[in-house]
């Protein structure tokens, strides 16, 4: 992120990876932007990136040296520009309160200019009586103040709000791109390929996973169950447990990324104080990010058996039990949603599941 333009200013873009589409209808934008921007695409399709980017761009904009215009291009890639307001959900979902917080961040004035970014994030999760409270605020903002709205899918309920905002839409990222991008920053070629083909498009999962030695031998253990599953008891608590051990193995990058954020965040509280540090806000979405991490990993092995059963559904005259299974699997899948018990579900799961030879 820290590469330059041709006139040795920071360019907020340069951290984007494989969304030239995207980038370019943004920075065009810039010089005449609308009242809010919808980014819609899938998890891990870069954009909160992009949002950053683009606050960047926003905020530098009336930056009056390049000096100047740096410092608020740097603040706002770290997420720590005064008038960049990121709003995440505490809960399950975006409440009415956080909404109504949403209105009056609004209707705040700039710290250090006249304008001002308020970033939602997973809007996709707002809950069906928060639209109202949010419709006339994203659409009649106070002048200066630009909304950057970022969702997964458009919900019904909520394709008012979207018809009042510039929509992006965002697919997955290249393959190809993320390999490239894993490869720039010191990741083996075949270890990079490998964390893509698990990743599925996911870009931040793929940073993950390149730095996860043990990948193939979730891949692998995961591939091995229905050869395992036997119904019995002892048999399926311990393939349970096994795997719920190799993913909290997984969560040890994550922890070490989550550990070096707080200890920046340390640093900056014991040279400005605690007032207005976001240590909660940091707090929380690391227990998202980690909540999140283990259903990728939950979904990664649901897809692995899904296709082991849909390749014997194939192979069988009679694929029955097999079509069964795969269905058990997707409502699973469906289930994480909801935060369920692991442990209980993956054993109810291994207990229905057809034994595969081979």
């Amino acid at each position: 992120m820290s590469a330059k333009t041709d006139t040795t200013e920071l360019d907020p873009w340069a951290g984007i990876v494989g969304q030239e589409r995207a980038v370019a209808e943004l920075r065009a934008a810039v010089a005449a932007p609308v009242h809010a921007y919808l980014l819609v695409g899938p998890s891990g399709s870069g954009k909160r990136a992009l949002a950053r980017a683009f606050a960047g761009a926003l905020l530098s904009a009336v930056g009056e040296t390049a000096e100047d215009r740096d410092r608020h291009v740097q603040l706002a890639l770290t997420e720590r520009h005064p008038d960049l307001v990121i709003i995440e959900r505490e809960g399950p979902s975006i409440r009415a309160d956080e909404a109504r917080s949403v209105r009056d961040l609004a209707n705040r004035k700039p710290v250090e200019s006249d304008r001002k970014v308020l970033v939602l994030d997973e809007f996709h999760l707002v809950i069906d009586s928060v639209g109202p409270i949010l419709l006339k605020t994203i659409e009649e903002p106070p002048s200066g103040t630009f909304f950057i709205i970022l969702a997964d899918d458009i919900p019904s309920d909520l394709i008012t709000i979207a018809s009042r905002c510039v929509q992006i839409d965002l697919g997955p990222v290249p393959d190809s791109d993320i390999i490239e991008h894993l490869v720039a920053t010191g990741v083996a070629a075949e270890v990079a390929a490998e964390a893509v083909a698990a990743a599925a498009g996911d870009l931040r999962r793929a940073e993950l996973l390149a730095n996860d030695p043990r990948l193939a031998l979730r891949r692998q253990a995961w591939f091995d169950v229905p050869s395992q599953v036997d119904g019995r008891g002892h048999t399926v608590v311990a393939q349970v447990d096994n795997l719920l051990a190799m993913i909290d193995d997984a969560t040890e990058p994550l922890k070490v990324r989550h550990a070096a954020e707080l200890a920046a965040l340390e640093a900056r509280v014991e040279l400005y104080g605690e007032r207005g540090s976001g240590r909660k806000i940091l707090l929380d979405h690391h227990k998202r990010e980690m909540r999140r991490l283990r259903t990728d990993e939950l979904r990664f092995g649901l897809a692995i058996l899904a296709r082991r059963y849909r390749d014997a559904a194939v192979a069988s005259e009679r694929p029955g039990e097999y079509i069964d299974a795969i269905d058990a699997l997707g409502a699973l899948n469906e289930a994480l949603i909801r935060n369920p018990n692991e442990r209980l579900q993956l054993q109810s799961l291994f207990f229905r599941l057809p034994t595969l030879l081979g």
